[in-house]
């Protein structure tokens, strides 16, 4: 494990455990959800504070999808979930290529070899930079296609934060999508007045695990309890929000993403699905800076 240091501000990474942040902290106070011996021990990175999404963002139906005329199935990879989740990066050993008292940088490559494909079949390399200010995290994401041939890219994060009573969740988006029973988007509409956090939306008031798209990178959380709230700055690759808010928990998630749920089935046919499709040797790449503001 790696740990960084700004001011008060501390931030504690694990390369080995999925690239992930074990947790990020000013002081005592944690800003991410901290994350548990009980997840540390066993390399749990579903039990971290955030993690990385690369190649992909949340769901791709049933680990299938059809990619310039060839027809792939890639490894579900979440217990007897029924979707490939997450990308590969989130289970993938990561490795420190530079490090100092406030940044570093992990990357990771993927040969898609043997039965490396088939986790994914086209290979990449992605990378991720943390620099640490006393007031500030700044994530940078990148990911590079390393295939023969051009094949298709996301990147996001899957923050988890801590959720005391009463906290507020803010931003704008132009619509919602709505999930059918499989947990994949079926319809994309207006955004109802239960779900609109345009003015800010307590957080939990809603039972959300959905893809908000045509979000202006700006989000705000506001703690009741006195501790320090957080905005959500990020670049424009990033276009869709995904939102969590378990009906029971500590914690919510606020996910800046690049692309919709299952996009790799529905690039032909849905405009704005944000996924991209690199050339050999192109980079996309996208910034997110979680930055304090005075307490709620």
């Amino acid at each position: 494990m790696l740990t960084l240091q700004a001011g008060d501000s501390s931030l504690v990474l694990a390369p080995e455990i999925g690239g992930a942040i074990v947790g990020w902290s000013l002081g005592a106070i944690p800003l991410l959800r901290r994350a548990s011996g009980d997840a540390i021990v066993p390399g749990d990175v579903h039990g971290m504070g955030c993690f990385p999404l690369v190649p992909f963002s949340n769901r791709i139906a049933w680990g299938r999808f059809r990619w310039q005329g060839g027809d792939y199935t890639i490894e579900r990879n979440f217990g007897d979930h029924p979707h490939a989740i997450h990308g590969i990066g989130w289970q993938s050993r990561w490795t420190v290529a530079a490090a100092s008292r406030n940044s570093a940088t992990l990357v990771l490559a993927h040969g898609a070899e043997a039965e490396a494909a088939r986790r994914w079949p086209f290979a990449f390399e992605a990378e991720q930079s943390f620099t640490l200010l006393p007031d500030r995290l700044r994530v940078s994401l990148a990911i590079t296609n390393r295939h023969a041939s051009s094949a298709p890219c996301g990147l996001g994060l899957h923050p988890y934060f801590p959720r005391p009573a009463g906290s507020t969740l803010q931003f704008a988006a132009t619509q919602v999508w709505i999930n059918d029973a499989d947990m994949l988007p079926s319809q994309c509409g207006p955004i109802s007045a239960e779900w609109d956090h345009t003015h800010g939306l307590q957080i939990g008031r809603a039972r959300l695990d959905n893809c908000f798209a045509g979000w202006n990178g700006q989000a705000l959380i506001t703690a009741a309890d006195g501790r320090p709230g957080l905005r959500i700055e990020a670049d424009d690759v990033f276009g869709h929000l995904i939102v969590f808010t378990p009906d029971s928990g500590d914690y919510f998630c606020a996910e800046p993403v690049s692309h919709m749920t299952d996009a790799i089935n529905r690039f032909d046919q849905q405009p704005g699905h944000g996924l991209r499709s690199l050339a050999p040797g192109e980079t996309l790449r996208g910034e997110v800076t979680f930055r304090l503001t005075a307490s709620g």
